[in-house]
């Protein structure tokens, strides 16, 4: 991809904005309110930004991109699983060439998702952790591709202590390309399928 100075440092400010905003999450004592705060960060983001998803002129930049209620009972800390034999595939991400994935290992969770999804990690320059999720309300209520809970690559972390990681679906979000054709992403494999709804983080339209 052959990017110009203006896009480059636009693109570097999106990440240190998304960075900073999960590092303020992740100090919040009270879930709720940490989701709050990350609702209004991301808010800011998607309807000012140079280099929000959202095309100049969409309704959602006035309105805001719609959210299930927070639920509490979607938020767990889990282990990471080993896994035997990792998987690894390439994603085609368009201008931005191929992205890399190789599973680095499950987490089960727990009711009342009760399914266990594959945690990859990005094998690009500088990596990190990425969890996306395509459940039950892929193609209704959510993006058909799927949705994003953690990309650490760019800033989307909701913390771990080595072992443990902590996966809270109320910040489930959508990828750029639900929001513009002009990007590629990499969406929730196989693996990481579910057909059970997950009726928290965002959504396409309100409630």
């Amino acid at each position: 991809m052959v990017m110009d100075t203006v896009t480059a440092l636009q693109l570097a400010d999106w990440r240190r904005a998304t960075a900073v905003l999960y590092a303020r999450v992740r100090e919040q004592a009270d879930p709720a309110a940490a989701h709050g705060l990350w609702r209004a960060g991301r808010a800011g983001l998607m309807s000012s930004h140079p280099q929000s998803a959202l095309p100049e002129g969409d309704p959602l930049r006035v309105t805001g991109v719609p959210y299930w209620p927070y639920d509490p009972g979607l938020r767990f800390v889990v282990p990471v699983e080993p896994v035997a034999e990792p998987k690894r595939f390439e994603v085609d991400t368009g201008e931005d060439g191929v992205t890399r994935l190789e599973q680095a290992g499950w987490v089960t969770i727990p009711a009342p998702v009760g399914r266990r999804l594959a945690l990859w990690w990005l094998d690009q320059y500088g990596g990190g952790l990425f969890l996306p999720v395509r459940d039950a309300t892929a193609g209704g209520a959510s993006y058909g591709g799927g949705r994003y809970v953690l990309d650490t690559a760019k800033g989307a972390d909701l913390g771990s202590d080595g072992q443990h990681i902590v996966i809270d679906f109320n910040f489930a979000y959508h990828p750029s390309c639900r929001y513009n054709p002009r990007w590629t992403c990499p969406l929730a494999p196989a693996e990481n399928t579910i057909d059970v709804p997950i009726n928290a983080g965002e959504r396409l339209t309100p409630a």
